[in-house]
C-alpha cells in the first residue's frame, strides 16, 4: 500500500504528468530505437506499477475530487476518484506494465513511425485513458476522450504508406467521432437545462423518464461505437490487425475498457433512475453481438482478425452483463444486481489481461516468422517454447476452462442468470433462460476458437519450412507475456479477494455487497448466492489437477515404462505424415460456416473442370458491411455530389447565392 500522506489522486495525476513528460523525451532522439526501447519504455514500466498501487487503495477509500487550475478561465478541469474509477485505473496499470515491457522488445526496428514519435503516442494515449477514468465533469472527459482517439489513430496507422493500413484508421476515427458526438449530446441531455457540467451537478439531477431514457440510449450508442457493439463493430476487425500487436494489446485489452466505464458511470451514478427496458436492450444487443462475434471468430484465418472478432464477443458478454444488473436494480434484488455487477467487472479485469497477452503473442509470432496467417504457421511449439506456453495460459483463460480467471467471472454471470426466474415480470422470466442459453452458446463456441487459434499456431508440423528458422521471445518481451500470464493465474485462483475488492464498488451503485457470503465460506470457497446452492473453490481445483497430474504421471513411470519401448506408429497405413494432413484453420471453421451460413457473406471460387491448377478459396464477410455502411456511402456520395453542383469556381455565381439568401432572410423576418 501507498503511504497515506500520498493521497492516490495526486499520485495517478503525477503518472500521468510522468507519462507525457516520457512521451515528449521520445523526440529529444526520434529516431534512436535503443533509446527509446531500452530506456523510455522500459521507465513507462514504473507508471504502470504506481497505477496499481494507488488504484488498490483508491478502491478501498472514499471518493477524493479534486480541481485542476487548468482549462478555461470559468471552466476549469475537475477530477474524481471513487471505487469504480480505481478499478479501471488498476485494469490500465496492469496492462500498461505487461504491454510496456513487451513494447521495449518488440520494436526492433524502425517500422512506419520514427520510434521517438511512437513512444509520443504510446504513451500520451496511456494519459488520455487515465485522465478519461478520472474525469469528473464533461468538458475535461471529452477533451481526454478525443485525445485518447486521435493518439490511438495515429498508433493505428504507425505504418501509413500501405493503403489498407490507411483505409482501416480512417473508419476507426470515423465511427470514434460519430461515437463522441453521441456522447456529447448525453452530457447535454444530463445536465438538465441547468447549464452545469460537472459530474457532481448531473447527480443532482432527476431527469424525467423520457429525457433519462434518452440519456441512456445516446450513451449506449456513443460509448458502444468505441467498444464494438454491434452494428458499429466494424472498426475492431480492420483497425487491430493494421495496428503493431503491443497497440492492439492496448487497445483491445484498455481502451475497449474505457467504453464500459462511460456506461457504467452514467447508467449507475449519473443517472437516478433506471427503467427495466433499458437492461433488456443491453442484455439482448449484448448477447447478439457475442454470438456475432464469436461466430466470425470462428471462421477467420487471420490469426489478428481472429482475436479482434474475439474481442467483440467478450464485450458483448460484458454489456449482456450490464443489462442483467439493470434489470434486478430495477426489480429491487440488490443480492443479483451485486453479483452480475461484480461478474462484469470481473470480466473487464480478466479480458484487459488475457486479451492483452494473447494479442502480444501475435505479434511475437508475426515477428519471428513473418506470418500472420492461420494456413502457413504450425509447430512452433518447438522453436518458441516460452511463447507457446504464456499463449497456452491465455488460450485456457479465455476459453473460460478454471482455474484460470475467464472461468470465474463467466461462471460467477452465469450463477446471476440462473437465479433469476424470481423476477416480477413474466416475459423477462422467459427471455432470461434464453438469453442465459445464449451466454453458454457464446463461451462454447469461444473455447472452441481458442482450441483452433493455440492448435493452428504452436501444434503439428511446420506448414512452411521458414518456421523452423522461428525464434523464441527475448527477455524484455518474455517479461511482459510472464506478468499477463500470472495475472490470468491469481485472478483466477484467488477471486475471493478480488470479490471484495470489488464490492466497493457495487456497494455505492446497486445498495449492496456480496462479499459477506464470504465470510461463512471462508477465502478457499466462493458461494454467491449460499453453500448449498453453488460454489467453487479455485485453489483446491488447482490442487486437485495437479495432484491428479503427478500421480498420473508417477505410475505411468513406475509402473507402465519399466521396459521402454521404441516402436513407429501404425499411422493409419501410412507412415509418410506431413504438414498437409493436419487441421486447418478452414477445416476448423467449416461446420460454423454450414451451421450459420445464413449469418455469412461467402464468396467461393471454385475451380473448372480444365484447369491446369486448380484452386479452391472462399471469402467470409460481414453481410452488416453491406447492409448498412455501403448504403450509407452510397448516398453520402450522392448528396456530395448534389451540393457539389453548386460549385462552379465563378464568383458571381457565389454572390448570386449570397444575394438570394439574403432576400430570403428579409422575407422571413417580414
Amino acid at each position: 500500500m501507498l503511504p497515506a500522506a500520498v493521497p492516490p489522486l495526486e499520485l495517478i495525476v503525477g503518472v500521468v504528468s510522468y507519462w507525457m513528460v516520457i512521451g515528449l523525451a521520445g523526440l529529444l532522439r526520434p529516431l534512436s530505437l535503443y533509446f527509446v526501447s531500452r530506456v523510455l519504455f522500459p521507465l513507462g514500466i514504473l507508471g504502470g506499477m504506481v497505477l496499481i498501487l494507488a488504484a488498490l487503495q483508491g478502491v478501498a477509500s472514499q471518493p477524493a475530487d479534486l480541481v485542476l487550475p487548468l482549462g478555461l478561465p470559468d471552466l476549469p478541469f475537475h477530477i474524481r476518484l471513487d471505487p469504480l474509477a480505481a478499478v479501471f485505473v488498476g485494469l490500465l496499470g496492469i496492462a500498461a506494465v505487461g504491454i510496456s515491457f513487451f513494447s521495449a522488445g518488440y520494436f526492433r526496428r524502425v517500422q512506419g513511425s520514427p520510434p521517438g514519435l511512437l513512444c509520443l503516442q504510446y504513451h500520451l494515449f496511456l494519459a488520455a485513458m487515465t485522465v478519461v477514468l478520472l474525469a469528473d465533469d464533461a468538458y475535461l472527459f471529452m477533451v481526454a476522450w478525443e485525445t485518447m482517439a486521435i493518439t490511438s489513430y495515429f498508433l493505428v496507422t504507425s505504418n501509413h504508406k500501405v493503403p489498407e493500413i490507411r483505409s482501416a484508421g480512417f473508419l476507426y476515427l470515423l465511427i470514434a467521432h460519430v461515437g463522441a458526438i453521441a456522447i456529447l449530446l448525453c452530457f447535454g441531455v444530463l445536465q438538465g437545462g441547468q447549464g452545469n457540467y460537472t459530474f457532481a451537478a448531473m447527480r443532482q439531477i432527476e431527469l424525467s423518464a423520457f429525457w433519462g431514457s434518452a440519456a441512456f440510449a445516446l450513451a449506449l450508442f456513443g460509448f458502444g461505437a468505441k467498444a464494438g457493439l454491434l452494428p458499429l463493430h466494424v472498426w475492431l476487425p480492420e483497425a487491430h490487425p493494421a495496428a503493431p500487436s503491443p497497440i492492439s494489446a492496448l487497445m483491445s485489452g484498455v481502451m475497449l475498457k474505457t467504453a464500459i466505464y462511460g456506461i457504467l458511470r452514467v447508467t449507475f451514478d449519473l443517472l437516478q433512475v433506471q427503467l427495466w427496458w433499458w437492461g433488456v436492450l443491453a442484455l439482448v444487443l449484448g448477447l447478439l453481438t457475442a454470438l456475432f462475434g464469436v461466430m466470425f471468430a470462428a471462421v477467420q484465418t487471420d490469426m489478428k482478425r481472429l482475436l479482434a472478432y474475439s474481442s467483440i464477443e467478450n464485450i458483448g458478454v460484458i454489456v449482456a452483463g450490464i443489462g442483467l444488473t439493470i434489470i434486478f436494480h430495477v426489480y429491487q434484488q440488490p443480492h443479483l444486481a451485486a453479483l452480475s455487477l461484480v461478474a462484469t467487472l470481473y470480466h473487464c479485469l480478466n479480458h484487459a489481461c488475457f486479451k492483452s497477452l494473447l494479442f502480444m503473442v501475435t505479434g511475437s509470432v508475426l515477428h519471428s516468422t513473418h506470418q500472420r496467417s492461420l494456413g502457413k504457421l504450425g509447430g512452433l511449439i518447438r522453436n518458441m517454447p516460452w511463447v507457446a506456453m504464456t499463449a497456452l495460459i491465455g488460450s485456457l483463460a479465455i476459453a473460460g476452462l478454471p482455474p484460470l480467471n475467464g472461468f470465474v467471472s463467466e461462471w460467477l454471470l452465469l450463477q446471476a442468470f440462473l437465479f433469476s426466474p424470481g423476477i416480477a415480470n413474466p416475459y423477462l422470466n422467459m427471455l432470461v433462460p434464453v438469453a442465459a442459453a445464449a451466454l453458454v452458446l457464446a463461451a462454447a463456441l469461444s473455447a472452441y476458437v481458442m482450441v483452433k487459434f493455440y492448435g493452428v499456431i504452436f501444434l503439428g508440423q511446420y506448414r512452411e519450412p521458414s518456421l523452423a528458422e522461428a525464434r523464441d521471445e527475448g527477455p524484455w518481451a518474455r517479461a511482459g507475456l510472464v506478468w499477463l500470464s500470472a495475472w490470468c493465474v491469481l485472478l483466477g485462483i484467488l477471486p475471493a479477494t478480488v470479490i471484495r475488492l470489488l464490492d466497493n464498488v457495487t456497494q455505492p451503485l446497486v445498495d449492496f455487497a456480496i462479499g459477506s457470503n464470504l465470510e461463512r465460506t471462508g477465502w478457499l470457497l466462493i458461494a454467491p448466492i449460499s453453500p448449498e446452492r453453488s460454489s467453487y473453490g479455485p485453489l483446491l481445483f488447482l490442487l486437485g489437477i495437479t495432484g491428479t497430474v503427478l500421480l498420473t504421471y508417477f505410475l505411468v513411470r513406475r509402473f507402465y515404462h519399466g521396459r521402454e519401448r521404441r516402436v513407429a506408429a501404425w499411422d493409419c497405413g501410412f507412415p509418410a505424415q506431413n504438414a498437409r494432413m493436419q487441421d486447418t484453420a478452414e477445416g476448423f471453421g467449416q461446420p460454423i460456416k454450414q451451421i450459420f451460413e445464413p449469418f455469412f457473406r461467402i464468396r467461393r471460387q471454385m475451380p473448372g473442370p480444365f484447369d491446369a491448377r486448380p484452386t479452391y478459396s472462399a471469402t467470409t464477410e460481414d453481410r452488416l458491411w453491406y447492409w448498412l455502411y455501403l448504403p450509407v456511402a452510397r448516398l453520402n456520395e450522392r448528396l456530395a455530389a448534389w451540393i457539389g453542383i453548386l460549385q462552379h469556381g465563378r464568383i458571381y455565381l457565389y454572390l448570386l447565392y449570397s444575394f438570394v439568401t439574403l432576400l430570403g432572410l428579409l422575407m422571413f423576418m417580414l
